[in-house]
Protein backbone atom coordinates (compact mmCIF):
# COMPACT_ATOMS: atom_id res chain seq x y z
CA UNK A 1 0.00 0.00 0.00
CA UNK A 2 2.97 2.40 0.91
CA UNK A 3 5.43 1.30 -1.30
CA UNK A 4 4.54 3.20 -3.95
CA UNK A 5 5.57 6.59 -1.68
CA UNK A 6 9.91 5.16 -1.59
CA UNK A 7 11.34 5.45 -4.53
CA UNK A 8 13.52 2.41 -3.81
CA UNK A 9 11.11 0.18 -4.51
CA UNK A 10 10.49 1.23 -7.69
CA UNK A 11 13.83 0.90 -8.69
CA UNK A 12 14.21 -2.16 -6.95
CA UNK A 13 13.44 -6.25 -7.03
CA UNK A 14 14.44 -6.85 -3.40
CA UNK A 15 12.84 -8.29 -1.04
CA UNK A 16 13.74 -5.52 1.82
CA UNK A 17 13.30 -6.91 5.80
CA UNK A 18 16.34 -5.71 7.50
CA UNK A 19 14.54 -1.92 8.89
CA UNK A 20 15.74 -2.81 11.68
CA UNK A 21 19.79 -1.19 10.82
CA UNK A 22 17.99 1.13 8.42
CA UNK A 23 14.62 1.85 6.80
CA UNK A 24 14.19 2.95 3.38
CA UNK A 25 12.93 6.84 2.69
CA UNK A 26 10.08 8.28 1.04
CA UNK A 27 10.41 10.09 -1.98
CA UNK A 28 9.68 13.24 0.07
CA UNK A 29 12.24 13.39 2.38
CA UNK A 30 14.78 12.27 -0.99
CA UNK A 31 13.18 15.58 -2.05
CA UNK A 32 14.25 17.85 0.06
CA UNK A 33 18.11 16.68 0.29
CA UNK A 34 18.29 17.34 -3.73
CA UNK A 35 15.85 20.52 -2.33
CA UNK A 36 18.31 21.92 -0.08
CA UNK A 37 21.69 21.29 -1.82
CA UNK A 38 19.83 22.69 -5.45
CA UNK A 39 18.41 25.63 -4.21
CA UNK A 40 18.98 26.72 -0.84
CA UNK A 41 22.62 25.52 0.63
CA UNK A 42 23.73 28.21 3.39
CA UNK A 43 24.84 27.43 7.02
CA UNK A 44 22.37 27.68 9.68
CA UNK A 45 22.44 30.09 12.57
CA UNK A 46 25.23 32.33 10.86
CA UNK A 47 24.60 34.34 8.28
CA UNK A 48 21.75 36.58 7.73
CA UNK A 49 21.07 36.41 3.63
CA UNK A 50 17.63 34.88 2.23
CA UNK A 51 18.81 31.21 1.78
CA UNK A 52 20.46 31.29 5.11
CA UNK A 53 17.97 32.64 7.04
CA UNK A 54 15.57 29.55 5.16
CA UNK A 55 18.09 27.26 6.00
CA UNK A 56 17.85 28.16 9.66
CA UNK A 57 14.46 28.31 9.74
CA UNK A 58 14.08 24.63 7.97
CA UNK A 59 16.14 22.85 10.29
CA UNK A 60 14.78 24.52 13.36
CA UNK A 61 11.51 23.33 12.16
CA UNK A 62 12.33 19.86 12.30
CA UNK A 63 13.13 20.46 16.30
CA UNK A 64 9.85 21.92 16.91
CA UNK A 65 8.32 18.97 14.85
CA UNK A 66 10.51 16.55 17.21
CA UNK A 67 9.17 17.82 20.25
CA UNK A 68 5.74 17.93 19.20
CA UNK A 69 6.35 14.41 17.92
CA UNK A 70 7.73 13.17 21.14
CA UNK A 71 5.96 15.89 23.38
CA UNK A 72 8.25 17.23 25.04
CA UNK A 73 7.99 19.81 27.17
CA UNK A 74 10.44 22.30 25.30
CA UNK A 75 12.15 22.87 21.97
CA UNK A 76 15.00 23.65 24.17
CA UNK A 77 14.74 19.79 25.15
CA UNK A 78 15.53 18.66 21.74
CA UNK A 79 19.17 18.38 20.54
CA UNK A 80 20.31 17.11 17.27
CA UNK A 81 23.37 14.74 17.08
CA UNK A 82 24.25 11.92 14.41
CA UNK A 83 22.52 9.44 15.84
CA UNK A 84 21.47 7.10 18.79
CA UNK A 85 25.11 6.28 19.21
CA UNK A 86 26.17 9.54 19.55
CA UNK A 87 23.56 10.60 22.19
CA UNK A 88 24.50 7.44 24.03
CA UNK A 89 28.06 8.73 24.16
CA UNK A 90 27.12 12.15 24.36
CA UNK A 91 24.76 11.47 27.70
CA UNK A 92 27.78 8.76 29.38
CA UNK A 93 30.61 11.61 28.55
CA UNK A 94 28.84 14.37 29.61
CA UNK A 95 26.39 13.53 32.51
CA UNK A 96 26.54 10.26 33.55
CA UNK A 97 30.16 9.16 34.11
CA UNK A 98 30.54 10.39 37.53
CA UNK A 99 27.84 8.52 39.12
CA UNK A 100 28.82 5.30 41.08
CA UNK A 101 26.62 2.57 39.26
CA UNK A 102 25.05 1.96 36.14
CA UNK A 103 22.58 -0.12 35.35
CA UNK A 104 21.59 -1.87 32.01
CA UNK A 105 19.43 -4.75 30.41
CA UNK A 106 20.40 -8.10 29.22
CA UNK A 107 18.98 -6.60 25.57
CA UNK A 108 21.34 -4.03 25.05
CA UNK A 109 23.11 -3.21 22.01
CA UNK A 110 26.94 -2.18 22.17
CA UNK A 111 26.04 0.92 21.67
CA UNK A 112 24.65 1.36 25.57
CA UNK A 113 27.80 -0.83 26.70
CA UNK A 114 30.58 0.10 24.98
CA UNK A 115 30.30 3.75 26.28
CA UNK A 116 30.70 2.66 30.21
CA UNK A 117 33.79 0.23 29.37
CA UNK A 118 34.90 3.34 28.43
CA UNK A 119 34.54 4.87 31.45
CA UNK A 120 36.68 1.94 32.72
CA UNK A 121 33.12 0.00 34.48
CA UNK A 122 32.67 -4.03 34.15
CA UNK A 123 30.25 -6.19 35.59
CA UNK A 124 30.08 -5.84 38.99
CA UNK A 125 32.24 -2.61 39.35
CA UNK A 126 30.13 0.02 38.07
CA UNK A 127 28.00 -1.54 35.97
CA UNK A 128 25.00 -3.55 36.54
CA UNK A 129 22.66 -6.22 34.10
CA UNK A 130 19.69 -6.46 34.69
CA UNK A 131 18.82 -10.16 33.91
CA UNK A 132 16.11 -11.28 31.77
CA UNK A 133 14.37 -14.80 31.25
CA UNK A 134 14.16 -17.76 28.92
CA UNK A 135 11.49 -15.56 26.83
CA UNK A 136 13.88 -12.79 27.07
CA UNK A 137 11.40 -10.95 29.16
CA UNK A 138 12.90 -7.78 31.70
CA UNK A 139 13.76 -9.14 35.35
CA UNK A 140 11.78 -6.30 37.13
CA UNK A 141 12.24 -8.33 40.75
CA UNK A 142 16.31 -8.58 39.82
CA UNK A 143 16.06 -4.57 38.89
CA UNK A 144 14.84 -3.59 41.84
CA UNK A 145 17.14 -5.59 44.02
CA UNK A 146 19.83 -3.68 41.73
CA UNK A 147 18.25 -0.17 42.72
CA UNK A 148 18.01 -1.18 46.43
CA UNK A 149 21.83 -1.75 46.31
CA UNK A 150 22.73 0.47 43.96
CA UNK A 151 21.00 4.04 45.10
CA UNK A 152 21.00 7.15 43.12
CA UNK A 153 21.98 4.77 39.77
CA UNK A 154 22.19 6.27 35.76
CA UNK A 155 19.97 3.24 34.49
CA UNK A 156 20.19 2.53 30.74
CA UNK A 157 17.54 0.72 29.11
CA UNK A 158 16.99 -0.14 25.89
CA UNK A 159 13.35 0.43 24.73
CA UNK A 160 13.04 -2.00 22.06
CA UNK A 161 16.10 -4.66 21.35
CA UNK A 162 17.18 -4.48 18.04
CA UNK A 163 18.19 -8.35 17.71
CA UNK A 164 14.76 -9.54 19.08
CA UNK A 165 11.85 -6.76 18.94
CA UNK A 166 11.06 -7.09 22.86
CA UNK A 167 9.74 -4.28 24.11
CA UNK A 168 10.93 -3.05 27.59
CA UNK A 169 8.00 -1.35 29.62
CA UNK A 170 9.51 1.94 30.10
CA UNK A 171 6.88 3.59 31.85
CA UNK A 172 7.00 0.88 34.95
CA UNK A 173 10.69 0.68 34.68
CA UNK A 174 11.00 4.70 34.79
CA UNK A 175 8.60 4.93 37.75
CA UNK A 176 10.25 1.80 39.75
CA UNK A 177 13.91 3.87 38.33
CA UNK A 178 12.45 7.12 40.09
CA UNK A 179 11.55 5.39 43.25
CA UNK A 180 14.93 4.70 44.34
CA UNK A 181 15.98 8.39 43.41
CA UNK A 182 17.98 7.00 39.75
CA UNK A 183 17.38 8.98 36.52
CA UNK A 184 17.11 6.74 33.52
CA UNK A 185 18.30 7.17 29.79
CA UNK A 186 15.96 5.10 26.68
CA UNK A 187 17.64 4.30 23.50
CA UNK A 188 14.92 4.61 21.54
CA UNK A 189 16.45 3.64 18.25
CA UNK A 190 13.82 0.95 17.20
CA UNK A 191 11.00 3.08 18.91
CA UNK A 192 9.34 5.61 16.47
CA UNK A 193 9.06 3.53 13.27
CA UNK A 194 6.91 1.35 15.11
CA UNK A 195 4.68 3.29 17.81
CA UNK A 196 3.76 6.50 19.21
CA UNK A 197 6.43 8.13 22.21
CA UNK A 198 5.11 10.67 24.76
CA UNK A 199 8.37 10.96 26.65
CA UNK A 200 6.09 13.16 29.50
CA UNK A 201 3.84 9.72 29.81
CA UNK A 202 6.48 7.78 30.28
CA UNK A 203 8.51 10.00 32.50
CA UNK A 204 12.16 9.40 30.97
CA UNK A 205 14.98 11.79 31.89
CA UNK A 206 16.80 11.39 28.56
CA UNK A 207 15.93 9.62 25.72
CA UNK A 208 18.02 8.77 22.34
CA UNK A 209 16.29 8.67 18.87
CA UNK A 210 17.66 7.61 15.25
CA UNK A 211 16.77 9.09 11.87
CA UNK A 212 18.11 6.87 9.62
CA UNK A 213 15.69 3.96 11.53
CA UNK A 214 12.78 6.28 11.41
CA UNK A 215 12.34 6.90 7.25
CA UNK A 216 14.98 10.07 7.64
CA UNK A 217 18.44 10.51 6.20
CA UNK A 218 21.56 8.70 7.81
CA UNK A 219 23.77 10.42 9.95
CA UNK A 220 20.94 12.27 12.20
CA UNK A 221 19.21 11.71 15.27
CA UNK A 222 18.14 13.28 18.63
CA UNK A 223 18.39 13.17 22.32
CA UNK A 224 15.81 14.56 24.06
CA UNK A 225 16.40 15.93 27.59
CA UNK A 226 14.41 16.28 29.90
CA UNK A 227 14.26 20.63 30.75
CA UNK A 228 15.67 19.94 34.85
CA UNK A 229 18.69 18.19 33.40
CA UNK A 230 19.66 20.56 30.95
CA UNK A 231 22.25 22.87 33.14
CA UNK A 232 23.30 19.56 34.81
CA UNK A 233 24.65 18.22 31.11
CA UNK A 234 28.22 19.60 29.88
CA UNK A 235 28.92 20.27 26.55
CA UNK A 236 31.14 17.61 25.49
CA UNK A 237 32.56 19.14 22.34
CA UNK A 238 32.50 23.53 21.55
CA UNK A 239 33.27 26.06 18.58
CA UNK A 240 30.96 27.38 15.79
CA UNK A 241 27.49 27.75 17.18
CA UNK A 242 27.93 27.44 20.78
CA UNK A 243 29.65 30.45 21.33
CA UNK A 244 27.82 33.90 23.62
CA UNK A 245 31.57 35.01 23.86
CA UNK A 246 35.53 34.43 23.72
CA UNK A 247 38.54 35.83 24.48
CA UNK A 248 42.03 34.20 24.88
CA UNK A 249 40.87 34.16 28.69
CA UNK A 250 37.74 32.19 29.31
CA UNK A 251 34.33 31.81 27.06
CA UNK A 252 30.70 31.66 27.78
CA UNK A 253 28.56 29.63 26.10
CA UNK A 254 25.01 29.56 24.51
CA UNK A 255 21.64 28.44 26.41
CA UNK A 256 20.35 24.66 25.17
CA UNK A 257 19.85 23.54 22.44
CA UNK A 258 22.91 25.64 21.05
CA UNK A 259 25.44 24.84 23.02
CA UNK A 260 25.30 21.06 22.74
CA UNK A 261 25.26 21.46 18.73
CA UNK A 262 29.29 22.69 17.68
CA UNK A 263 30.25 23.14 14.30
CA UNK A 264 28.42 22.72 11.07
CA UNK A 265 24.86 20.22 11.50
CA UNK A 266 23.81 18.11 8.91
CA UNK A 267 21.59 20.46 8.23
CA UNK A 268 20.47 18.35 4.65
CA UNK A 269 19.91 15.27 6.92
CA UNK A 270 17.74 17.65 9.99
CA UNK A 271 15.43 18.92 7.40
CA UNK A 272 15.02 14.90 6.01
CA UNK A 273 14.22 14.25 9.52
CA UNK A 274 11.73 16.66 9.49
CA UNK A 275 10.05 15.44 6.53
CA UNK A 276 10.23 12.02 7.75
CA UNK A 277 7.94 13.29 10.78
CA UNK A 278 5.59 14.85 8.68
CA UNK A 279 4.92 11.69 6.43
CA UNK A 280 4.52 9.34 9.50
CA UNK A 281 2.35 11.49 10.60
CA UNK A 282 0.36 11.54 6.70
CA UNK A 283 0.55 7.40 7.58
CA UNK A 284 -0.49 7.39 11.43
CA UNK A 285 0.28 5.37 14.17
CA UNK A 286 -2.88 3.73 13.89
CA UNK A 287 -2.20 2.60 10.61
CA UNK A 288 1.31 1.63 11.03
CA UNK A 289 0.45 -0.50 14.26
CA UNK A 290 -2.86 -1.93 12.67
CA UNK A 291 -0.47 -2.71 9.34
CA UNK A 292 2.73 -4.39 11.27
CA UNK A 293 0.83 -6.61 13.69
CA UNK A 294 -0.99 -8.48 11.11
CA UNK A 295 2.27 -8.82 8.69
CA UNK A 296 4.43 -9.63 11.68
CA UNK A 297 1.87 -12.39 12.99
CA UNK A 298 1.70 -14.04 9.62
CA UNK A 299 5.27 -14.15 9.36
CA UNK A 300 6.02 -15.60 12.93
CA UNK A 301 3.00 -18.25 11.87
CA UNK A 302 4.84 -18.91 8.27
CA UNK A 303 8.32 -19.11 9.81
CA UNK A 304 7.15 -21.57 12.11
CA UNK A 305 5.82 -24.52 9.52
CA UNK A 306 9.78 -24.16 8.42
CA UNK A 307 11.41 -27.43 9.92
CA UNK A 308 14.08 -27.30 12.16
CA UNK A 309 13.36 -23.78 13.26
CA UNK A 310 14.34 -22.46 16.73
CA UNK A 311 13.29 -19.43 18.25
CA UNK A 312 14.16 -17.25 21.32
CA UNK A 313 11.21 -15.70 22.22
CA UNK A 314 7.79 -15.94 21.28
CA UNK A 315 6.15 -12.60 20.15
CA UNK A 316 4.27 -11.40 23.05
CA UNK A 317 5.42 -7.90 24.00
CA UNK A 318 7.58 -7.59 20.54
CA UNK A 319 7.59 -5.41 17.42
CA UNK A 320 9.56 -5.28 14.33
CA UNK A 321 12.46 -8.03 14.31
CA UNK A 322 12.03 -11.89 14.57
CA UNK A 323 15.22 -13.64 15.19
CA UNK A 324 15.68 -17.29 14.50
CA UNK A 325 18.23 -20.26 13.54
CA UNK A 326 17.88 -23.70 11.82
CA UNK A 327 19.20 -26.55 13.71
CA UNK A 328 22.76 -27.68 12.25
CA UNK A 329 23.05 -25.27 9.83
CA UNK A 330 24.70 -21.86 9.86
CA UNK A 331 23.07 -19.05 9.38
CA UNK A 332 25.77 -17.05 7.23
CA UNK A 333 24.80 -19.46 5.03
CA UNK A 334 21.03 -18.91 4.72
CA UNK A 335 21.78 -14.93 4.42
CA UNK A 336 24.28 -15.53 1.81
CA UNK A 337 21.69 -18.25 -0.45
CA UNK A 338 18.46 -15.82 0.19
CA UNK A 339 20.49 -12.84 -0.97
CA UNK A 340 20.83 -14.40 -4.48
CA UNK A 341 17.10 -14.42 -4.69
CA UNK A 342 16.81 -10.78 -3.77
CA UNK A 343 15.60 -11.27 -0.62
CA UNK A 344 17.23 -8.71 2.39
CA UNK A 345 17.90 -9.49 6.22
CA UNK A 346 20.38 -9.33 8.31
CA UNK A 347 22.49 -12.18 9.74
CA UNK A 348 25.17 -12.63 12.65
CA UNK A 349 25.01 -11.03 16.18
CA UNK A 350 23.15 -7.66 15.32
CA UNK A 351 25.66 -5.89 17.87
CA UNK A 352 24.55 -7.60 20.99
CA UNK A 353 27.10 -10.15 21.23
CA UNK A 354 26.33 -10.46 24.88
CA UNK A 355 23.10 -12.08 24.87
CA UNK A 356 24.06 -13.97 21.94
CA UNK A 357 26.74 -15.59 24.14
CA UNK A 358 24.17 -15.81 27.17
CA UNK A 359 21.73 -18.35 24.56
CA UNK A 360 24.90 -20.18 23.37
CA UNK A 361 24.98 -18.74 19.96
CA UNK A 362 27.28 -16.47 17.67
CA UNK A 363 24.27 -15.16 16.35
CA UNK A 364 20.53 -15.47 14.17
CA UNK A 365 18.79 -14.66 11.44
CA UNK A 366 16.88 -11.49 11.67
CA UNK A 367 14.09 -10.36 9.14
CA UNK A 368 12.60 -7.22 10.49
CA UNK A 369 10.06 -5.43 9.06
CA UNK A 370 8.26 -1.95 8.60
CA UNK A 371 5.07 -0.44 7.68
CA UNK A 372 5.49 -1.03 4.27
CA UNK A 373 5.97 -4.63 4.05
CA UNK A 374 3.35 -6.55 3.18
CA UNK A 375 2.22 -10.87 2.83
CA UNK A 376 4.08 -11.15 -0.33
CA UNK A 377 6.91 -9.59 1.23
CA UNK A 378 7.03 -12.56 4.02
CA UNK A 379 5.65 -14.81 1.04
CA UNK A 380 8.96 -14.71 -1.32
CA UNK A 381 10.65 -14.83 2.21
CA UNK A 382 9.52 -18.01 3.30
CA UNK A 383 10.01 -19.25 -0.07
CA UNK A 384 13.51 -18.32 -0.51
CA UNK A 385 14.56 -20.24 2.76
CA UNK A 386 12.47 -23.19 1.88
CA UNK A 387 15.18 -23.23 -1.00
CA UNK A 388 18.07 -22.44 1.09
CA UNK A 389 17.20 -24.81 3.49
CA UNK A 390 16.61 -27.75 0.37
CA UNK A 391 20.03 -26.95 -0.71
CA UNK A 392 22.17 -26.56 2.28
CA UNK A 393 20.37 -30.05 3.62
CA UNK A 394 21.36 -31.92 0.53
Amino acid sequence: MFKKDFPYFQNSKTVYLDNGATTQKPKSVIDSQVEYYETYCANTHRSNFGHANKATQEFEKTRVLLKEFINASKNEEIIFTKGVTESLNFIASSFAKDFKTVIISSLEHHSNITPWHMQGRSLGNGLEVVSCNDNLDFDLEHFEELLKANPNAFVSITHVSNAFGKIHDIKTIAKLAHEYGAIIMIDGAQSLAHFKVDVQDLDVDFFAISGHKTFAPTGVGAIYVKEKYLKDVKAYQTGGATIQEVDYNHSTLLDSPYKFEAGTQNIAGVIGFGKALEYLNYVKYENIESIEKNVFKFLDEELAKLPGIVFYNDTKDCIGSRSFNFEGIVHDDIGILIDKMNVAVRVGHHCAQPIMKKLGIRGTIRVSVAFYNDYVDVDKLIEALKKALSMLKD
